[in-house]
């Protein structure tokens, strides 16, 4: 009998230490995964638009807003007594019990409005594009994808909505962007606000160097800007276009997945079907996407059976579309897809209705 009570001691003083431990325990345990779904599910929806784009359906976005749960402990322990009426020893034995639930509930939040008109629509700001680039990104990935226009060079401008059916203008363009880049490398490049206070223009900065002025001339003859200066105002207003000025056209955040989707891989029997526009160049041949600068940077694959080399992967329309978990050019611009939406969601205040979803055990 003094075993079993010593027994009984020691599966109290354990439930007591699980129960100390329940809460640091369930955050080790569910904070990663909380996090790793709703990473997984954000990438899964951003391919998931682009690719309906490219088919002309309609994308739609669906955040989470919150997510909370609620970790609760029950234990039980007692004892249970048998006392006979006849001489025979009495017993005693230990009734335990032991229960640990977590009661998730979800907060999804739909982006229409005014909310969608300013995440989506909107135009990036420059001020976000020449912070991302001044971050650390790349001139070329970031210009390529965020900047439809510059002076009177033309980034694909007529593939910033449904795939067209010529072949867009985008070769001068390109040509810029490596130029740029080989001095964003030297760290020849600077952009900021205008030194006059009253101006709410930016400016982009050539350091001088003797080895890189034939690049800069370059990049003056393709602006058609005639001035020697190694100092730029930067303007969007291209009813106003002055010497010594760059005007920029920035993309809103639906025309970049209007541009990425277009280097999709479409299976043949779609486009045969008429499920898609097929570009075609003055030739009359398929126009190949991954010329032009957003395509050189990102390409979606597709296949009819599930890859298993996939970063991320998408099921529509009979056909799996994946980006290849070793495609790290199309991975980064992904990445920075995800950025430029983020920074333009952070422009809204949403007060919207939402749907809560409680999530059983």
């Amino acid at each position: 009998m003094h075993r079993k009570i010593l027994l009984l001691f020691s599966f109290c003083f354990l439930f007591g230490g699980c129960q100390s431990a329940f809460g640091p325990r369930s955050i080790e345990s569910t904070h990663p995964a909380y996090n790793q779904a709703i990473i997984n599910t954000v990438d899964e929806q951003m391919l998931l638009n682009l690719v309906r784009l490219k088919y002309r359906d309609t994308p739609y976005f669906l955040e989470v807003a919150s997510v909370t749960t609620s970790l609760s402990i029950e234990t039980n322990v007692g004892l249970s007594a048998l006392i006979p009426f006849s001489s025979a020893h009495n017993t005693l034995s230990p009734n335990l019990g032991y229960k640990e639930s977590t009661k998730p509930t979800i907060t999804y939040t739909p982006l229409r409005g005014e909310d969608f008109l300013k995440s989506v629509l909107s135009p990036i700001s420059l001020d976000a594009i020449l912070l991302i680039t001044q971050s650390g990104w790349s001139i070329e990935r970031v210009f390529g994808v965020c900047i439809e226009r510059i002076n009177n060079l033309d980034n694909a401008s007529r593939a910033s909505g449904p795939t067209p059916e010529n072949e867009p203008k985008y070769k001068e363009f390109r040509i810029l962007l490596k130029l740029l880049r080989q001095l964003q490398l030297e760290g020849l490049v600077e952009m900021g606000p205008d030194s006059d206070v009253n101006s709410k223009n930016l400016t982009l900065l050539f350091k001088k160097n003797p080895d890189y002025e034939n690049t800069i001339t370059e990049i003056r003859s393709l602006l058609g800007i005639t001035q020697q200066s190694h100092q730029f105002t930067i303007s969007t207003n291209f009813l106003d276009i002055k010497e010594n000025r760059w005007n920029m056209r920035a993309r809103s955040i639906i025309s970049v997945l209007f541009y990425l989707a277009q280097n999709i891989d479409i299976p043949e029997e779609h486009k045969e079907a008429g499920l898609v526009t097929v570009t075609k160049t003055q030739n009359g041949e398929e126009f190949n996407w991954d010329e032009t600068p957003g395509g050189m940077l990102f390409k979606v694959m597709s296949g009819k059976n599930k890859p298993g080399n996939a970063f991320v992967t998408v099921p529509y329309r009979g056909t799996w579309f994946y980006i290849a978990d070793n495609d790290l050019d199309s991975k980064s611009t992904f990445l920075l897809l995800k950025q430029l939406f983020s920074l333009q969601s952070g422009q809204r205040r949403y007060i919207g209705p939402s749907l809560t979803l409680p999530v059983g055990d």
